[in-house]
C-alpha cells in the first residue's frame, strides 16, 4: 500500500440484507476500488449469509478484507458493550472507518464516517418496530458523540439530521445517490422473449400506471388511489410491493378490478412494469432519497411525485410535481402526464435523460472519498 493512499475501511455487512441501503453499500464499494488516493479495506459480519460478503469482496478484490461470521446481535453486542474485536485490532494503520447507522465499532480514537439515508423512522415512528427504532437512536448517539462525519443523501436528509439529531451543519456532507448497477443490468437482461413472459404472466393487456413501494402511509397510496379512480376506465392502477398496514386494499371491490397489488416483483418484471407504463406515480409523504424516480427515469417512464422532502431534489424539472396532501393536485398531475402532446413528451424524456446523468455512481465515490480525507485530517 502506497503512504499516499488513504487506509478506509468500510462496513459492508448491510449487503446480505437486499434493500436500498445494501445496492448503496455494494455500488459505492464498486466504484471506490476505483479510487486512487484511497486504500479500501472491507469489513463485514454475518452468520447464515456471509457468502454473499465474500462473494462481493472476491469480485472486488480490496486492498484488504476481513469478513466475520458473527450474526448480527453478538456483533452488535461486542461493539456496543465492550472494546473487544475493535477494527484496529485487525487493521492497526487504518485512518478512517465508514460505518452504516446501525452499529458502530468501540475504536474510540478511530475517525469515523457513516451515511444517514432517511430519518423515516423519528418522523414517522408508527412505522418502525420500537426494537428497531431504539437501537438506531442508540447508534445515531455514538456517531454525534464521537463526532462522526455525516453523509446525506439528499439536503432534506442533511435539514432532518440537523433538526431531529441536532448534529451540526459542518459535519454533514450532502452526496446524492445514483441509479444501482442492478436496475441496469436487470434492463439490459430484458429480451424480447423475457419481456414477452413478462407481460404474458403479470396481464399487462391494458393502459396503466405504476406506484412502486411498500404499502404503509408514508408512501401515500390511499390518496392515490382516490385520484386515480375517475381515470380507472382508462387506465388501470398497478402498485409493485410488498403488502405493509396501510389499507389500500380496501379499494380492490370498488376498482372492479382495475386496481392491481402486484406484491413484490423481481427486477426483471420490475423492468417491464416501468417499461410498459403509461406513467409512474409517486406521491410520497417523504423519502429520504427516492430512487425509483431515477429508476423510471432509466426506462423512460414520466413521473408523478411529491413536492416535499428530498423528491424535487431527484426530479427536478423532469416530472410533474404534486402537493402530496391534496388528492385533487394528485389527479391533475397525473392527467397533465397523460395527456401531454407528442412535442412536450419528446422534451420531457430528454430532460428526464439531463437528469439521470446528474446521478453518478463515479461522482459519488468521488465525494465520499473527499469525505474520508475530511474527516481523517480532522483528527
Amino acid at each position: 500500500m502506497s503512504n499516499t493512499r488513504l487506509a478506509v475501511g468500510v462496513d459492508i455487512s448491510s449487503v446480505v440484507y437486499g434493500r436500498g441501503v445494501s445496492r448503496y453499500t455494494t455500488n459505492l464499494v464498486r466504484c471506490l476500488g476505483q479510487q486512487p488516493d484511497v486504500a479500501v479495506h472491507l469489513y463485514g459480519s454475518s452468520l447464515r449469509q456471509k457468502s454473499k460478503l465474500t462473494n462481493l469482496v472476491s469480485e472486488l478484490k480490496p486492498a484488504a478484507s476481513h469478513i466475520q461470521s458473527l450474526p448480527p446481535r453478538a456483533l452488535s453486542w461486542l461493539w456496543s458493550h465492550t472494546t473487544l474485536n475493535s477494527v484496529r485490532s485487525f487493521w492497526p494503520r487504518l485512518q478512517v472507518f465508514h460505518s452504516w447507522d446501525w452499529v458502530q465499532p468501540p475504536d474510540e480514537d478511530l475517525p469515523l464516517v457513516s451515511t444517514i439515508h432517511d430519518l423515516a423512522m423519528l418522523k414517522f415512528p408508527e412505522t418502525a418496530h420500537p426494537e428497531i427504532l431504539a437501537h438506531h437512536q442508540r447508534a445515531w448517539k455514538t456517531l454525534k458523540a464521537r463526532r462522526a462525519h455525516i453523509i446525506a443523501v439528499s439536503r432534506a436528509t442533511k435539514l432532518d439530521i440537523m433538526e431531529y439529531l441536532d448534529i451540526p451543519s459542518e459535519q454533514i456532507t450532502v452526496i446524492h445517490e445514483a441509479l444501482p448497477q442492478e436496475v441496469v443490468a436487470a434492463s439490459q437482461s430484458i429480451t424480447e422473449e423475457v419481456e414477452a413472459a413478462v407481460v404474458h404472466r403479470l396481464k399487462l393487456d391494458r393502459p396503466y400506471i405504476l406506484a412502486v413501494g411498500t404499502r404503509e402511509p408514508r408512501k401515500n397510496m390511499d390518496r392515490l388511489i382516490k385520484a386515480w379512480l375517475p381515470l380507472a376506465k382508462e387506465y388501470q392502477l398497478l402498485i409493485a410491493g410488498a403488502a405493509g398496514w396501510d389499507d389500500s386494499d380496501k379499494w380492490l371491490a370498488e376498482s372492479k378490478g382495475q386496481l392491481r397489488l402486484l406484491g413484490k416483483v423481481t427486477d426483471q418484471e420490475l423492468a417491464v412494469l416501468y417499461s410498459q407504463a403509461e406513467a409512474f406515480a409517486y406521491p410520497s409523504l417523504y423519502e429520504g432519497f427516492g430512487l425509483p424516480i431515477l429508476e423510471a427515469f432509466h426506462h423512460g417512464t414520466p413521473v408523478v411525485t411529491s413536492n416535499v422532502s428530498s423528491l424535487p431534489e431527484v426530479a427536478g424539472n423532469a416530472a410533474v410535481l404534486v402537493n402530496p396532501e391534496s388528492v385533487e393536485s394528485i389527479r391533475d398531475g397525473l392527467k397533465a402526464i397523460l395527456s401531454e402532446s407528442p412535442t412536450a413528451q419528446q422534451r420531457r424524456a430528454q430532460q428526464m435523460i439531463v437528469r439521470l446523468h446528474l446521478f453518478d455512481w463515479n461522482r459519488v465515490a468521488l465525494e465520499t472519498t473527499r469525505v474520508y480525507h475530511q474527516a481523517a485530517g480532522g483528527r
